[in-house]
């Protein structure tokens, strides 16, 4: 497997498993067999809304759980400190971890910057690993970046 490092030095799979338009029936299934034809990479997100789904395929599979690069994606309702705080920490529940290894927030609507305080805190309790952004424009990507203590990974 090939690795891109991330800026503060966790190393990434290119190749990863996606869960995006995948049904809540099949999910569990298709991420087992992603995991078990090698797949090492896991995306889900709060809005596809199988995050359950891929926390039992992944305690189901056997492989151990530092062995998978998990990232989710914080929705844009559950932007704001508190809200974030808490979605991630019931993001982790449905997906059975202690830590993720990516949480992104998934678009730039909405209360980012209280979004991405709440990601920073949680990366500094070990809870997350790495932080980043989707879906942002270019002038909201600098403006998240100047104003981040801990820098995103685009």
């Amino acid at each position: 497997m090939k690795y891109v490092t991330l800026n503060n030095g966790v190393e990434m799979p290119i190749l990863g498993y996606g869960v995006y338009q995948v049904s809540r029936e099949e999910c569990e299934r298709c991420v087992l067999d992603a995991l078990k034809v090698g797949y090492r990479s896991i995306d889900t997100a709060q809005s596809y809304f199988n995050e359950e789904e891929v926390g039992n395929a992944i305690a189901k599979s056997g492989v151990p759980r530092e062995e998978i690069f998990l990232t989710t994606k914080v929705w844009l309702e559950h932007y704001g400190y508190d809200e974030c705080r808490a979605s991630m920490l019931e993001s982790m529940r449905k997906l059975k971890v202690d830590y993720l290894d990516l949480c992104l927030l998934h678009q730039h609507f909405n209360d980012v910057y209280g979004a991405y305080r709440a990601l920073e805190d949680l990366y500094d309790e070990g809870k997350i690993s790495a932080i980043g952004i989707s879906n942002f424009y270019v002038d909201r990507m600098i403006d998240i970046a100047s104003f981040a203590r801990i820098k995103p990974n685009p």
